[in-house]
């Protein structure tokens, strides 16, 4: 596909007239040169630097490249995450929901071009597999690098170091568990064999034994049916009791996340270049985009008998509380998406992007459709955390959602790209387990790639305004 590509495209392409004109005057040594359109930091172009000092050549093919070995890489790296995630799984299995995995639109399409997303993703997973096996030095480098190519994957390192940060919690408490259960096995077996002690001894041991279990409740983390609140209580005690040693071990994602905030403070703006297209703005309704638009890439999953059914059952568990939740939810969702959604001018003027037949045909197509899709997204976001609080700490919902938020809300351009990584984190922690589930994402997915590659490659049109092939494109 890359040959192909290669040779129906060979010249840069929409962002790539950007980034292949900045990389390869970083291939020449001009690492003072910059393009100021650019608006993410230098790290992709180090990364292909590599690749063309062995080749000995910087063309657009050599660089496009680069995203087809991180893309190989990344794979592999999800499907370790698979594996330690789930010890449980083959590794056949875990091999072909990797598989399956490399074929997500978003992500399976840029591999083809010299764009920031798949060496965004592949950082980031590298980061969050160095977490699950405790490194956290290589844990906080490999953060490093994912923001030097990406700004907005601060976030995700924040994301990584809040789950290492339960995980460690976790893991200590496990084994101070299991320690004061021992000694209070032991004080019990000592005081069977003791029966002809005095008094004043059985009450030091009963004290003992008292004073083990009180710590025991104390300092236990909740499993996933407590309360959020029980969790969160619970966490913070713990981890104020574990303060040094986590301040050790998570320190460098401290000096990590005040060097990034030195340099938005230096450069007045999170992005590099174009600061005046794209402002920070309250963009709620992109929240709501990414949640249908996932749950349409795991249509499968959200929209089966099956989760209509458990979401029926959470919600009949207490229903008069639940539906007052439901409507307030609905309520807030539609003021939101009254007052917080963005027509970005990029949205509306490049109809090479299919985010502009969306807004078009559906979201703007008259002015009610915007608010009878709030259900939709009601539904898409309860489907998402229903699905991931079955498996994971309602903690660890909590902090998925509040990262996925954060680095979209901030953003005015729909752009289907920005869910990769949320959607990525999604799907990699449902622990979906059925094959013939993935079989049906695997053919979703594929046909989607058919027809956009096929648009992208075989359909070009021409704009009068401006000499130049023009192609579809995500």
């Amino acid at each position: 596909m890359s040959i192909l590509v290669n040779h129906i495209v060979p010249e840069p392409y929409m962002d790539e007239i950007f980034h292949v004109p900045q990389a390869q005057q970083y291939c020449l040594g001009n690492f003072k040169t910059w393009d100021p359109m650019i608006t993410t930091p230098p790290g992709l172009y180090f990364l292909s630097l590599p690749a063309t000092y062995f080749i000995k050549a910087c063309s657009i093919a050599v660089l496009r490249s680069t995203n087809g070995f991180l893309a190989v890489i990344c794979s592999v790296l999800v499907h370790d995450i698979i594996k330690l995630l789930k010890p449980s799984l083959d590794d056949r299995k875990a091999t072909f929901y990797s598989v399956i995995l490399a074929l997500y639109p978003l992500h399976w399409f840029f591999t083809f071009l010299y764009y920031t997303d798949v060496a965004s993703l592949t950082l980031v997973l590298a980061m969050y597999l160095m977490c699950l096996k405790k490194n956290y030095i290589c844990t906080a480098l490999l953060g490093a690098v994912a923001v030097v190519v990406r700004q907005t994957n601060i976030i995700w390192v924040l994301f990584v170091a809040c789950t290492g940060v339960l995980d460690y919690v976790q893991v200590k408490q496990k084994h101070k568990d299991n320690m004061l259960s021992e000694r209070k096995n032991n004080q019990f077996v000592s005081s069977k064999g003791v029966n002809s002690s005095s008094n004043l001894k059985k009450r030091r041991s009963g004290n003992a034994i008292h004073t083990a279990s009180h710590e025991t409740s104390l300092a236990s983390l909740p499993d996933r049916s407590s309360g959020l609140f029980s969790e969160i209580q619970s966490i913070i005690l713990v981890s104020w009791h574990l303060k040094w040693e986590l301040l050790v071990s998570f320190g460098p994602f401290l000096a990590l996340l005040l060097a990034f905030a030195a340099f938005v403070v230096w450069n007045g703006s999170i992005v590099l270049g174009a600061k005046e297209a794209h402002t920070v703005s309250p963009h709620f309704a992109q929240l709501f985009y990414y949640s249908l638009v996932s749950c349409c890439f795991m249509a499968p999953v959200h929209f089966s008998k099956s989760q209509a059914a458990s979401l029926t059952r959470s919600f009949l568990k207490n229903r008069p509380l639940n539906l007052l939740l439901w409507l307030l939810v609905t309520v807030v969702s539609f003021y939101l998406v009254h007052n917080f959604s963005i027509a970005h001018p990029y949205l509306l003027a490049d109809n090479r992007h299919y985010p502009f037949y969306l807004w078009r045909k559906i979201i703007n197509a008259h002015w009610s459709t915007r608010y009878l899709l709030v259900p939709l997204y009601v539904y898409s976001w309860a489907s998402i955390l229903n699905i991931l609080a079955k498996v994971q700490k309602k903690v660890w919902v909590l902090a998925y959602f509040l990262a996925s938020a954060a680095v979209l809300i901030p953003t005015p351009l729909i752009e289907f790209r920005y869910y990769t990584i949320p959607f990525f984190f999604l799907i990699i922690h449902c622990h979906i387990t059925n094959d013939r589930v993935w079989f049906l994402m695997g053919f979703l997915y594929t046909s989607i790639n058919i027809f956009t590659m096929v648009m992208f490659l075989f359909r070009p049109f021409h704009w009068n305004h401006e000499p130049g092939i023009q192609r579809f494109i995500w």
